[in-house]
């Protein structure tokens, strides 16, 4: 069934539902994804997703049942027609160095997450007259059911979303405590209309929810003003922060790594 939509950016929707997919776990969402990307031979060249949590379990393993490589938190893409190749770069070593990848035209479907805050969102995109393709679901057999779904617990916050608030206050393992953390940074959050991160060792302290890391093993933040209060300035820190437009740092050790990157 073909159904019409208005919706900017986009042209063509594919959609299938099952109670298999809630909660949509990637064992059950891989043969679908499959499915869908082989059924017409040829038609997409690229398969692109953000760089969460869900895309970094879920497409390494729709790539793997293809043979097909993946490439990971991408930060640029170009791509040569003549030779129907495809360049990205992605950062390596925490942030210290750029790995620069290409996919050559033998490579028929390249599989890719992208690190958001690296792109700027397109400006002006037009409405288009989108069509809905219903897809029949991809069940899975009973031998195929390793995975069993036990709870979900969400962290309900009324503010902004850590992964795209333009202003962000994070707090580190030198707080001391759970108190200490919600003390200095829930205020300071309140007024600058903030979100809160954490350091990882925050995290691990119980300081915070790991749903606020920020770092290489977090979540990668890019806003106008990232305030770390309490943190070291890590290198897995900051290669969850580094973009940022502005960062203040509040330390008393003189010289830490954030002065590296700007004051």
């Amino acid at each position: 069934m073909l159904i019409s939509r208005r919706l900017k950016g986009l042209t063509s929707i594919i959609h299938a539902s099952s109670p298999a997919y809630s909660p949509p776990l990637p064992e059950a969402l891989t043969p679908l994804l499959k499915y869908v990307l082989t059924k017409q031979e040829g038609k997409y060249t690229h398969f692109f997703s953000a760089h969460s949590s869900a895309a970094k379990s879920l497409l390494p393993r729709v790539a793997a049942t293809l043979d097909l490589p993946a490439v990971s938190d991408i930060t640029s893409i170009s791509h040569n027609e003549p030779s129907d190749s495809t360049t990205f770069t992605r950062p390596i070593y925490a942030g210290n160095a750029i790995a620069t990848v290409r996919a050559n035209a033998d490579i028929k479907l390249k599989v890719i997450t992208v690190r958001s805050t690296a792109f700027a969102p397109l400006p002006g995109q037009a409405e288009h007259e989108a069509t809905v393709e219903e897809v029949a679901p991809v069940e899975l057999s009973d031998a195929e059911k390793v995975t069993e779904h036990l709870k979900t617990e969400v962290a309900k916050s009324d503010r902004p979303d850590l992964g795209v608030a333009k202003r962000v206050v994070s707090g580190g393992r030198a707080l001391k405590n759970r108190e200490t953390f919600n003390a200095t940074l829930e205020p300071l959050a309140e007024v600058l209309g903030a979100a809160v991160g954490a350091s990882r060792a925050a995290v691990d302290a119980g300081y915070a929810d790991n749903s606020l890391q920020v770092g290489q093993t977090g979540k990668i933040v890019a806003p106008e003003l990232y305030i770390a209060i309490g943190i070291s300035g890590a290198i897995q820190h900051l290669a969850g922060m580094k973009d940022s437009k502005m960062i203040v740092a509040i330390n008393k050790v003189r010289n830490v790594m954030y002065t590296r990157i700007r004051c």
